[in-house]
């Protein structure tokens, strides 16, 4: 079988190697010449942990291959997946379809045979009708379908989520789009991951709803975690005693600064955009919306608070920048709202990320970038957790407090244990504890 992919981002390069390794034939198409370079070169352009020895071992087997000539993928290819990027639109928080339609206006002269178009991007309900619609005026002689195949992929465990996925959806009203997309996800279902066949509407629905649920799950612990904090309970403690309900699940209910990603922030207000158009308002998510903005705000004023209340002429120090770990994404980082309001009440800041800097360097200008973790301390009055790198967590506090000029420690992700933290002489502030 011979897949076609428009798009070597995130979702399109991750898809596009696991299907290889799964033994099909797949192009992936994309128009950038330096990402093409790279990825020619064996080097994935996105930090995930795996990517690129998955990438090396099927681009040698012959199973993979990176391409601009969209005429010459799309040509014989079974599936023609559109993986390209569906940002937030400005203004009114709706999802950017312009990428997904001019795609479809690409692909259309270039299909010779019967083909599935599989969305994969993220896209609001209707727009496989919408892109069928599109293609029959430009097609109306070609036999096609048009299906969506939403991604569940959490970066930083991409691979594992793509080869052993809690279940696979795939939304077509097409039986011979269904034998197809059947018979590609096969390795998947003899290996026992659940293959769900739904209707386009309900497949598209579905992924924003599960984003939208989870980022409710985040929202929801970081306030319990704020009540913790005023009446002497212990968030952690209450997060595991109710995660241990099979009702509940233990997973999305860790405290911290807000969410953000490529998904939850885009995908929550463009569900919030689908309720209002349809007239059944979604009150419960626009409150999450709400709750994570103002969440990234109230963090920036808990730093201020441990330096005595004002920032003029402190040094503090930055733990990670990306908006979780083993990724190099900075997408709605809740660090992007955190780290501007320090400077501008008057703090010098110094960051360091195992990953991030690249990306993160243009978008937090006015910081001082680090070597290590440790060097982040040198002189500084503070020192805040915004992402739970795995190596922060082995970090020597008493060597910490030692570089430091003061001894506050804003642990916003709770990687440490506030008794170690005040045994090594730093004042420890967690999240609701």
């Amino acid at each position: 079988m011979k897949i076609c992919m428009i798009g070597a981002g995130y979702v399109g390069l991750v898809s596009a190697a696991c299907f290889s390794e799964f033994g099909w034939q797949v192009t992936c198409v994309d128009k950038d010449p330096k990402r093409l370079q790279e990825l020619d070169a064996g080097r994935s352009p996105i930090y995930e942990p795996g990517l690129d020895d998955i990438m090396q071992r099927n681009m040698q087997a012959g199973r993979l291959q990176f391409t601009a000539d969209l005429a010459g993928a799309v040509k014989d290819a079974a599936v023609v997946f559109l993986a390209v990027g569906t940002p937030m639109r400005r203004g009114d928080g709706y999802a950017d379809l312009s990428h997904v339609f001019a795609a479809v206006e690409e692909i259309a002269p270039h299909l010779e045979s019967f083909a599935v178009i599989t969305t994969k991007s993220t896209v609001p309900v209707g727009t496989s009708r919408e892109i069928e619609a599109r293609l029959r005026q430009l097609r109306p002689d070609l036999d096609f379908a048009v299906c969506s195949n939403p991604e569940f992929l959490r970066e930083g465990s991409a691979i594992q989520d793509f080869t052993h996925p809690d279940r696979v959806l795939v939304g077509t009203d097409s039986d011979a789009a269904r034998e197809v997309l059947d018979r590609l996800y096969r390795p998947l279902a003899l290996r026992g991951s659940p293959v769900m066949f739904v209707s386009r509407e309900s497949a598209e629905l579905a992924k924003y709803a599960a984003n939208a649920f989870l980022a409710l799950k985040i929202s929801f612990i970081n306030e319990v975690a704020d009540l913790c904090e005023e009446i002497g309970a212990d968030v952690q403690q209450v997060a595991a005693a109710i995660g241990k309900d099979r009702r509940i699940g233990d997973k999305f209910l860790h405290p911290g600064p807000g969410y953000g990603g490529s998904c939850f922030p885009k995908d929550v207000s463009a569900l919030i955009r689908t309720g209002r158009e349809n007239k059944a308002p979604l009150s419960i998510i626009e409150q999450v919306e709400r709750v994570n903005h103002e969440r990234k705000i109230a963090m920036s004023g808990r730093i201020e608070e441990a330096v005595g209340g004002s920032l003029r002429g402190k040094t503090i120090g930055i733990l990670g920048v990306t908006f979780k770990p083993n990724t190099d994404d900075m997408r709605d980082a809740p660090s992007l709202v955190i780290v501007p309001m320090l400077l501008e009440r008057g703090a010098q800041v110094r960051v360091f990320d195992p990953q991030g800097r690249k990306q993160a360097e243009p978008m937090l200008p006015g910081v001082a970038w680090c070597q290590s973790a440790l060097d982040v301390a040198d002189g500084a009055d503070a020192i805040s957790v915004l992402t739970e790198w795995n190596e922060f967590r082995a970090l020597d506090l008493k060597e910490l407090r030692r570089r430091m000029k003061g001894n506050a420690l804003v642990d916003l992700r709770n990687i440490f244990m506030g008794k170690a933290a005040e045994e090594a002489g730093l004042a420890y502030r967690g999240i609701g504890r």
